[in-house]
């Protein structure tokens, strides 16, 4: 059976007050949803450790928002893998389309990032998704589908367990505008018989909806069959909307 997962992304906000806040909140909801649904939350790198401590033995996931292409060396300001998983990390986000949009991330580097990530024994979270342009010229499903194969060519079929693709259609990103629920149901039932052809037990891997998701869009996403939940940005900074998004993954 498929994990129902809604993760958490915070991108560059927050504060150790948002942490002290938020967290203790989210954690309390977690455990009345009797294992239902895995949440996910993942800060800027800087609030790590904070995060970690307000979960402490509770049963939410935590993640870092990037790693480096690079195992270790003179690389100033990049955050390893490795060091991604010491600290206690459980889940890298790779490939995040304002990395590719904002920093100029291939899918080459994001292949290496992905690499990077699944050797250090991290759960990886793969973001895909297109443009505007992509979507109005027909696109759409083709560009998906070549991320994800050129993300996932070299990865060993024994890791589908580890990873999660998450289908976020860049137009839709803090943009308000989200993809209809039957829009986000076709391409990821797109994704996941492409991930099928590739080999990948796909039936069994889990695969997100990102995109403006919201408290009263939730529900209707999450209903579709080939929806197991999302990544949440700019909602998951508040812990009444981000808790009932939450609530909607477990209907």
């Amino acid at each position: 059976m498929r994990r129902q997962i809604v993760a958490a992304n915070w991108k560059m906000n927050g504060s150790t007050g948002l942490v002290h806040e938020l967290v203790p909140a989210v954690r309390e909801t977690v455990t009345s949803l009797d294992n239902a649904v895995e949440v996910v939350i993942m800060p800027p790198s800087v609030f790590l450790e904070a995060v970690k401590s307000e979960l402490s033995g509770s049963d939410v996931a935590l993640g870092i928002q990037n790693v480096a292409r690079w195992a270790q060396g003179a690389y100033t300001g990049e955050v390893s893998a490795d060091m991604a998983a010491d600290i206690g990390c459980d889940y890298a986000l790779i490939g995040h389309s304002e990395r590719r949009q904002l920093f100029g991330e291939t899918d080459e580097v994001v292949a290496e990032k992905l690499a990077q990530a699944l050797g250090s024994g991290l759960k990886v979270m793969l973001c895909v998704g297109e443009t505007l342009e992509e979507r109005e010229s027909g696109e759409a499903e083709s560009v998906v589908c070549r991320q994800v194969e050129l993300a996932l060519s070299s990865v060993s079929k024994t890791d589908a367990d580890r990873l999660v693709v998450a289908y976020e259609p860049v137009w839709a990103i803090g943009t308000g505008k989200t993809a209809t629920a039957d829009d986000a149901q076709s391409m990821h039932q797109a994704l996941r018989a492409k991930l099928s052809e590739m080999g990948f037990a796909a039936d069994k891997m889990s695969l997100l909806y990102g995109g403006s998701v919201k408290p009263d869009n939730a529900a209707a996403l999450f209903a579709q069959p080939d929806i197991d939940g999302g990544l949440i940005g700019g909602a998951s900074l508040s812990a009444e909307q981000f808790i009932a998004i939450c609530q909607a993954a477990k209907v």
